[in-house]
């Protein structure tokens, strides 16, 4: 379980999903007539960027402990990669709206690069999954013979 190579790329992807929980992807800067300008943070107060975090973190965890059904723990990476494009999806969608809404300025903190690291760690774990895969039927058919 644990000495497969996918294991340590998906126990990565739920490490770096958890660090979006407690960093901001997003700083706002707010136009003010003062000299003093303020910045706020998008806080996680936002559910859904907290939401898909979790799932993140979530489907990582329990992927590893499908080291037995191959074909599923590629399929659930397949879905746990989708939620990644989705965590960045919301994001801009967020950064729209409170552009829209208060005439903010927005930088991008470095943990909005977490959910990336995550989805390139997650495909990096199917290929290895897949290869697996490949390996037990073919070890499977040359013994059927």
């Amino acid at each position: 379980m644990i000495q497969r190579i996918q294991s340590l790329y998906l126990l990565l992807a739920a490490i770096c999903a958890v660090v979006t929980l407690f960093v901001s992807p997003v700083s706002f800067v707010l136009p003010e007539e003062t000299a003093l300008r303020t910045v706020y943070q998008l806080d996680m107060s936002v559910w859904g960027l907290t939401a898909i975090s979790i799932a993140i973190a979530a489907l990582a965890v329990v992927d590893i402990f499908l080291f037995k059904k191959r074909i599923l723990q590629a399929r659930l990476n397949i879905f746990t990669a989708v939620a990644c494009v989705g965590y960045y999806a919301l994001l801009a969608m967020y950064v729209w709206f409170a552009v829209q809404r208060f005439g903010a300025e927005w930088y991008i903190n470095w943990s909005a690069g977490m959910p990336l690291v995550a989805l390139v760690l997650t495909l990096m774990a199917t290929r290895a999954i897949l290869k697996d895969e490949a390996a037990v039927r073919a070890a499977w058919s040359g013994r059927l013979r």
